[in-house]
């Protein structure tokens, strides 16, 4: 639905690129459509429908009441019209009543020098529904310790808004991949959501 050149690219580097079949729209939690610049729901209006197959239930949650069409990514389009995806809207945490995208953590993370993997997802907090928490694969498991959590942690309060920070970190040998690649959130999830109710899959 988006089409970039590598000259573009370039340009607007993490772009996924413009319109190129049917209307990009950028819609708040309230259904609105946003401004440039502001992270939202991407929806696609015409340019043919889709389905999931076997899926009629996914199917119709995918569509709003003026019939634009989501794949559950969350982005933004800058004052030229160009695309750029933050997260997944299915990996949002919600923190005392704000919804935090994870994503921007996890960039961030990977970047420290002694950090090699990161996933960042909510865990159960009695007050507040979900808190933000990062589990981080080292480059030298050997030097994880509370320092390391504490410089970390530092790192992120520094270049992000404090409500999108983990509140705390744990590191882990491997962090679980599947073949394409993709992390897979559930298997580090599970313990810290043992006999609690969670909305993420």
């Amino acid at each position: 639905r988006t089409v970039i050149s590598s000259s573009e690219w370039l340009k607007k580097p993490g772009s996924v690129g413009t319109e190129a079949i049917g209307t990009l729209h950028i819609v708040g939690e309230d259904g609105n459509e946003l401004p440039a610049g502001e992270v939202g729901l991407i929806y696609f209006e015409g340019g043919g429908q889709f389905s999931y197959l076997n899926d009629d239930k996914k199917t119709r949650e995918a569509h709003n009441e003026k019939g634009w069409a989501t794949t559950g990514d969350i982005g933004y389009v800058d004052e030229d019209g160009y695309l750029f995806l933050t997260d997944r809207k299915s990996h949002m945490i919600i923190s005392g009543g704000v919804n935090i995208y994870p994503q921007e953590s996890e960039d961030l993370l990977i970047c420290h020098p002694k950090v090699q993997d990161a996933a960042v997802f909510g865990i159960p907090h009695k007050d507040f529904g979900e808190e933000v928490k990062a589990v981080v694969q080292l480059h030298d498991f050997s030097e994880a310790s509370p320092a390391l959590e504490a410089e970390l942690l530092a790192y992120l309060q520094n270049n992000l808004a404090k409500i999108k920070c983990p509140k705390s970190i744990d590191f882990a040998k491997n962090l679980p991949r599947m073949e394409t690649g993709k992390l897979h959130k559930r298997l580090l999830r599970d313990k810290y959501w043992e006999g609690h109710q969670t909305h993420i899959i």
